[in-house]
């Protein structure tokens, strides 16, 4: 179930909203297993088979904090971080990585060993990275173990940020599992955040996302350099509109129940570098790499050849997150690539030149990085980054899809920087400018409706990591 379908829209949430609420506040225990029910029902919704996966992982999680705040030498609080480590990361290597790594061995050592093809339960990468984070926080003394199984659950599960994050550390919710306010404020604030993700998703990620899969798509031996350009940066605008709108969604839920979960996006397209750019991209995935890998493998502080190490094995592992594909493990090569001349010479040079030529240069970076991501078939890449380069060929498909998608391509533009937010909050302590946002809602709700009535692409690309 996705949140841009009219099963949740129309159903799901009006229901989780009318039993949740029905329930006084004063029973919090109620409320929570309300939620915790429904988050079970939204993930065996979609994914029937992998509810007793997640039921799995939680209660390994429960019991290792158990087991690592009860424990009274340093062996014990590492035998539980290592049952935590094995349940999570077997979890993940046999399901995400298994096939893959035997397909590779077969190849590379002319073995003929069964190579299993396993559906991928959908947000495994962010229900075991959340049930890590709670286990190592408790490990390291941040947070002290819960001793409520239910709060644990429903920490792991809760279904606004089950199956595409933010990954959310359990220290920022902790409070707000056992006593939250919900207000008549707050839901009106996380339904317009979700509107405005909704909008966002229906009206512009989709309209980017079929161009850019039209021209991915397209015979290689017809699809001209302009439009492999556009391609190029209508899946740049797809996939940042894609997850940022489930992001926006997931945020403004938590916030009708109560809660408060991290932003994920910080306008990242208006970075002046590849290092800006991932303090603004994924947010709680690259905290996540940087508190749990880079700074216990020792971060920067043992000398600058230790530290191009430490970001080696971050940007592996990043790429590897996001799939098991070769394809992925480059790409994080290319940003670590990227990273390192930033930190030895090229951030001191981008900080002298002028801004626009910063904005240029993360831009085309960022831009040929999605290209790498996207190009997922042997062989499909270097034809691709060959048409971009060869500069040849019509711009005839360009200014057709231009004409047709002029409003998708101006408020994707603007929407890429904070100015239709500063517009958005103008006045607003008028009563004018509230009603004026509440008709540009439910405008944004209407055309939402209609563009989900009206076509059946509706993908989530960040539903497969």
């Amino acid at each position: 179930m996705v949140f841009s379908s009219f099963s949740f829209l129309l159903f799901f949430l009006p229901a989780v909203c009318l039993c949740y609420f029905a329930v006084p506040r004063r029973f919090r225990t109620a409320r929570n297993l309300i939620l915790l029910l429904f988050s079970l029902f939204f993930y065996f919704w979609g994914e029937a088979r992998g509810v007793l996966l997640m039921a799995a992982v939680i209660l390994v999680s429960y019991f290792s904090a158990i087991l690592i705040g009860k424990a009274k030498t340093k062996t014990a609080r590492r035998l539980g971080l290592g049952l935590e480590l094995l349940v999570c990361l077997g979890v993940l290597g046999y399901f995400k990585y298994a096939g893959w790594l035997l397909s590779m061995a077969n190849s590379l050592l002319g073995l003929r060993l069964p190579a299993p093809e396993l559906l991928m339960p959908i947000g495994i990468s962010f229900f075991t990275f959340q049930s890590m984070s709670y286990v190592f926080d408790v490990y390291q003394g941040k947070v002290a173990p819960q001793r409520n199984l239910l709060c644990v659950s429903l920490y792991v599960s809760l279904f606004p940020q089950l199956v595409a994050g933010p990954i959310v550390r359990y220290g920022s919710v902790a409070k707000e599992l056992v006593s939250r306010r919900e207000s008549a404020e707050e839901i009106y604030e996380g339904l317009q955040r979700f509107l405005m993700g909704l909008g966002k998703k229906l009206l512009l990620a989709n309209a980017f996302g079929r161009e850019a899969a039209a021209v991915f798509g397209m015979d290689p031996a017809v699809r001209s350099s302009p439009s492999a350009w556009l391609g190029a940066v209508c899946f740049t605008l797809q996939i940042y509109f894609d997850f940022s709108a489930y992001s926006d969604m997931a945020i403004g839920l938590g916030r009708v129940f109560g809660f408060h979960f991290p932003e994920n996006f910080n306008y990242p397209y208006i970075s002046r570098s590849v290092t800006e750019f991932w303090r603004r991209w994924h947010i709680s995935l690259s905290a996540w790499f940087r508190d749990y890998v880079y700074i216990p493998l020792g971060g920067s502080r043992r000398g600058l050849p230790r530290q191009i190490l430490n970001l080696l094995a971050v940007w592996a592992l990043t790429g590897l997150w996001h799939g098991a594909s070769w394809n992925f493990v480059l790409w994080g090569l290319y940003y670590f690539v990227l990273l390192v001349l930033e930190k030895c010479f090229l951030g001191r040079l981008l900080e002298r030149l002028p801004r626009v030529l910063g904005h240029v240069y993360t831009l085309l970076a960022v831009t040929l990085g999605w290209v790498l991501f996207n190009c997922t078939e042997p062989g499909q890449l270097g034809v691709y980054l060959r048409e971009l380069f060869s500069f040849r060929g019509s711009f005839d498909h360009v200014l057709l899809a231009l004409r047709q998608n002029i409003p998708e391509f101006v408020f994707g533009l603007a929407l890429c920087t904070p100015l239709p937010l500063k517009l958005f909050r103008l006045g607003q302590d008028k009563p004018w400018a509230e009603a004026l946002r509440c008709l540009w809602l439910l405008a944004v709700l209407a055309l939402s409706v209609l563009a989900l009535a009206g076509s059946s692409f509706n993908p989530f690309i960040y539903f497969r990591f």
